[in-house]
């Protein structure tokens, strides 16, 4: 990789990527992309930046060009609670803006990396230790991109060439970003309600068990995978990978070994609720192990210990940080 485009970047997992690239490839060569305007809070977190729909093959073709593009990291989606909501606009959006990309990446022989998910998978998929080749019928407009985002990928290496890759993201966790209307958004809500109110409302049951990771795994998982030995990749562009899984129960007494009063409540959503119970408790990633050398970092422990220094940070004052007593 020399010269990066990032699209979507101003969501959850693009707004860390962008910096996480700028550190190892240099701020000239990563250029992010997003529909809407860098907002006034992020202006210093950003490096070069441009305004591409993904439905709008011009745009991209423009910055592609401008820059010299090789490699583009693909994120520009709607996500699984916000896609039950609009699924017209979650096909045309996770669909059609991949075609799009796949199209120019053919032409001007660019990388693609294109993260799938576990809402790829559905009910009569196994839920534990679910294999890397397995059914996938989701029962979810979100995860039934992800299949045709997957297929599509294969076919495009396949009968064109292009280096198309990718991981299958369990939820994600992220102390920088607020949640984008996912499933698992509760474990990010979570620290935010349990370090300024003490309490948090959760909209799964408490034996919820879902996949999770946190974020700078999934910052390593989607690089290392792209700069990965392309002759050591059998699978390529749907690779299982997890770090830990757990319930909301598990995440809540968790964080109250630093917040001792913490209070959790249920208030279960049918909807979100349903589009869990079809997804996998825990993904076997033991193919990415072998092809490629993943590990993840971080595990619940680790992960929340981090989440909430970090949090601490960002929402309070240096003096509040010093008054909050844990």
């Amino acid at each position: 990789m020399k010269r990066i485009l990032i699209t979507g970047a101003l969501g959850q997992i693009g707004s860390e990527l962008d910096s996480f690239l700028r550190k190892r490839y240099g701020n000239e060569n990563v250029i992010s992309s997003d529909i809407k305007p860098v907002p006034e809070g992020m202006l210093n977190q950003v490096g070069l930046f441009e305004h591409i729909d993904c439905l709008d093959a011009r745009e991209i073709y423009s910055v592609i060009e401008k820059y010299k593009i090789d490699t583009v990291f693909h994120l520009a989606a709607v996500l699984s609670a916000s896609g039950e909501k609009n699924p017209q606009l979650a096909w045309k959006v996770n669909i059609n803006g991949l075609h799009n990309v796949l199209e120019i990446a053919r032409e001007y022989k660019c990388a693609v990396f294109t993260p799938s998910s576990i809402a790829a998978f559905g009910s009569s998929t196994p839920k534990d230790n679910t294999p890397q080749e397995t059914i996938q019928r989701p029962n979810t407009i979100y995860g039934l991109t992800k299949v045709t985002g997957e297929l599509l990928c294969d076919y495009y290496y396949t009968k064109y060439g292009v280096d198309t890759r990718g991981v299958r993201f369990p939820g994600i966790i992220s102390y920088a970003t607020l949640p984008g209307g996912g499933t698992t958004d509760y474990a990010v809500e979570i620290f935010y309600e349990a370090l300024k109110n003490k309490k948090y409302t959760c909209f799964l049951d408490k034996d919820t068990y879902l996949d999770m990771m946190y974020m700078p795994d999934a910052l390593k998982a989607a690089v290392n995978l792209m700069e990965a030995d392309p002759s050591r990749l059998k699978h390529r562009n749907a690779y299982n990978v997890t770090a830990e899984s757990f319930n909301p129960e598990q995440l809540a007494d968790e964080i109250k070994k630093y917040i001792p009063d913490f209070e959790m409540n249920y208030d279960v959503d049918p909807i979100r609720q349903a589009i869990a119970d079809s997804w996998p408790n825990r993904l076997d990633d033991s193919t990415a192990k072998e092809d490629w050398g993943w590990s993840p970092d971080y595990d619940l422990k680790a992960m929340t210990k981090d989440m909430i220094e970090k949090l601490k940070i960002k929402l309070f004052t240096s003096e509040q940080r010093r008054a909050y007593s844990v």
